[in-house]
């Protein structure tokens, strides 16, 4: 976003339109610069009778689209000196084997130095005697049914291959059974619905087409293309365009393996919610913006460690945003002033530039250049947050890499999409999520005014208000819902309140407005009803996990008080034995199980070994493998190594676990830190000044 003069936003939410799911037209895009393709139909099996249909469509798609054909059936063609001319190499239904091994040798150092391959169909009938050809395609053909129609489902909508498509894409081909399945080493862009046609064999997992990189290169398959007809459609012309972009380095695209994605957005918008002006319409599962400046965010859940992707198009020089971090609310600005952007907009300043997190850290711009395809066409972004550390992903290549460091923000939280404003148009499509677990870290705010369900109450605007909205109108036997919020490690409750009025009593419940009472405070007069205070109660019996919880209300009279915002705080647990985990959802971990003095101790993806199993005295010491958590020397200053060490008793191996969950040596006065905020596995732990940070906070057994 850019940032403007705060508009009075009005109260009410602007609707989802729901449109028809059609395939709307795609803005034009910019120009390839020339390029040149050889393509390659030699066979040394069976010879396809399209094999001259589908030379003439690669020539009729290179003369629209600015790049030179050359077709051969000559393997003399494979020479390092002959193949550097050209950007990708098309092998189009070739069968058996068409190369010798010095050829083969050409092609491997070809890709090797960054050249692209296109397979089309029985381009995987092919040199079954070549491991490095087999990766390359990514699996081999092992039978077919006969030609008849099927339903390919297209699982990439941003891919210049199958961006143009419907997600079911209804055609007649021979469609191939495969030897392995492509998904583990490619991402699929497209499979076959097996239950639409008769002989499938991949039991309902069947990758139709696929993208890659390998060695340096760059690869592209399909499974269509058997038939004359097929090089007549536009449709699959289209799709054979795209890959050949992408293969030649003029479409980008994530084509990394990707599995255990859960659908945020593919056409149902349920769980999202729309705070401010304009909004999105949803038609051919894309969502396209309309005036603003709003945020349309998935109220549904909070998320901690995760990686997010989607995929945006922006139609010109347009601006937009994707938001993580941010606490429930009705108001856009809460997401500005408690969270992070990720900005697109490629022509704004670098530090508000496509990829930046927006006023904080620019980009790579080298990098998010050569990774960013123009407008007009389809962007993937992966924003992968662990503990307080966000890495961006633009098509597949890292383009930053941020830490958060204050202490009043936090990268958990909600994620939304900004719709900037009228004239700035942006799309997104096919929004996923993999949340990769751990122990939630940090305390967690909630917006009083942004419930699930409640009875008698209802939001008021008021000055001073977190959000410019507190919960009020709060009179006895009133109640509020919050659903889905993750009360893991959650041991006490901090509500920010405002009373011009009697006072009277917050309760905190789970499950329904009569369900345990799991903790209670008394709220009193404030002094007026733009003063505001806080009050706090501890929590007990808090079931782990995420839960609905609810604010239920008591007390004499009307007009009680109102809530602005409230905080579940995470303390430490006091004792035991198991992981201490930390930064990412790692564990404290001894390097290599090793039980020598002086044996570093790092942070490393949890296994439940006895290298990870410390037992913890609060206030006191903490021990593994026999030997106790020593700050070497009994050094104080930053960056002094913390090891494991024969038990002592002495001051450097004692540990005080605070209510901020970071662990403390009381000697030094500072805290187990890990270096660099890096979560990489045997990321080396240190005393370092505390600062409350993701990387200094830890959850004991």
């Amino acid at each position: 976003m850019r940032r403007l003069l705060r508009p009075v936003l009005g109260a009410a939410t602007a609707v989802l339109a729901t449109l028809a799911c059609t395939t709307s037209a795609s803005p034009a895009a910019a120009a390839d610069a020339p390029y040149d393709v050889l393509v390659f139909s030699r066979t040394a099996g069976f010879r396809h009778d399209s094999i001259p249909a589908g030379i003439q469509a690669v020539r009729d798609l290179g003369a629209a689209n600015a790049f030179t054909v050359t077709a051969t059936e000559d393997p003399t063609r494979f020479t390092t000196a002959n193949l550097a001319k050209y950007e990708a190499v098309v092998f189009l239904n070739t069968t058996g084997d068409v190369l010798d091994p010095t050829q083969q040798a050409a092609f491997e150092a070809y890709i090797a130095a960054g050249g692209g391959f296109v397979g089309v169909h029985s381009a995987a009938d092919t040199e079954y005697d070549w491991p490095f050809y087999g990766n390359l395609v990514g699996a081999w053909f092992a039978s077919h049914p006969a030609i008849q129609q099927a339903t390919v489902r297209v699982e990439d909508r941003a891919h210049a291959a199958t961006a143009h498509l419907p997600r079911g894409w209804v055609r007649t081909d021979e469609w191939y059974n495969y030897r392995t399945n492509a998904r583990s080493t490619a991402h699929v862009l497209a499979d076959l619905d097996e239950s639409s046609y008769s002989g499938g064999s991949m039991a309902g997992d069947h990758p139709h087409a696929w993208c890659k990189t390998y060695q340096g290169g760059r690869s592209f398959y399909t499974g269509g293309g058997h038939t004359q007809a097929s090089y007549a459609d536009a449709a699959f012309r289209a799709h054979l365009l795209g890959g050949i972009r992408y293969a030649a380095g003029r479409a980008k695209a994530d084509c990394r393996p990707e599995t255990g994605y859960t659908p945020l957005f593919d056409g149902a918008t349920t769980g999202w919610s729309q705070a401010g002006p304009g909004g999105f319409t949803n038609a051919d599962a894309t969502l396209s913006s309309y005036d603003g400046m709003g945020l349309y965010w998935y109220s549904a859940k909070q998320f901690t460690n995760y990686s997010l992707k989607l995929d945006w198009r922006l139609a010109g020089d347009d601006n937009s945003g994707v938001f993580v971090g941010f606490p429930p609310s009705s108001d856009p600005w809460s997401a500005v002033n408690n969270g992070y952007e990720v900005q697109i907009d490629a022509t704004d300043s670098p530090d508000r530039t496509t990829g930046a997190v927006y006023t904080f850290k620019s980009a790579d711009l080298a990098a998010r250049d050569a990774a960013l395809n123009p407008p007009g066409e389809w962007n993937t972004y992966e924003l992968l947050v662990e503990g307080e550390r966000l890495q961006v992903f633009l098509n597949g290549v890292k383009i930053n890499d941020f830490t958060d460091t204050d202490p009043a923000r936090s990268l958990a939280g909600h994620i939304g999409l900004q719709n900037h404003g009228t004239g700035d148009d942006v799309s997104f499509r096919n929004v996923r999520i993999k949340e990769l677990g751990g122990t939630p870290t940090g305390n967690t705010t909630v917006q009083a005014e942004a419930y699930s369900a409640a009875s008698g109450v209802s939001p008021f605007t008021k000055a001073g208000a977190n959000g410019g909205q507190t919960l009020g109108y709060v009179d006895p036997g009133d109640w509020a819902a919050y659903n889905g919020l993750d009360l893991t490690g959650v041991t006490s409750l901090r509500a920010r309140v405002v009373s011009g009025g009697p006072g009277g009593t917050l309760g905190v419940r789970t499950g329904s407005p009569t369900g345990p009472l799991i903790g209670q405070v008394a709220v009193p007069n404030t002094g007026g009803w733009t003063t505001y205070a806080d009050v706090g109660t501890t929590l007990t019996g808090v079931p782990s996990g995420p839960q609905n919880l609810y604010l239920t209300f008591a007390g004499t009279g009307s007009g009680l008080f109102d809530v602005d915002d409230f905080t579940l705080v995470r303390g430490v647990a006091s004792g035991g034995t198991g992981p201490v985990r930390g930064l990412a959802g790692k564990c404290l971990d001894v390097r290599n199980a090793a039980t020598a003095d002086g044996t570093q101790v790092q942070l490393y993806t949890c296994n439940g070994t006895a290298a990870q199993t410390w037992t913890v005295t609060p206030d006191a010491t903490v021990k593994a493998l026999g030997k106790c958590l020593d700050v070497s020397g009994g050094g104080s200053a930053d960056g002094t190594r913390v090891q494991l060490w024969t038990c002592n008793g002495t001051g450097a191996q004692n540990w005080s676990a605070q209510p901020d969950q970071t662990l403390r040596n009381p000697q030094s006065g500072k805290c187990l830190d890990v270096a660099g905020n890096s979560s990489t596995d045997g990321t080396p732990v240190q005393l370092w000044t505390c600062t409350g940070a993701a990387n200094q906070r830890w959850t004991l057994p």
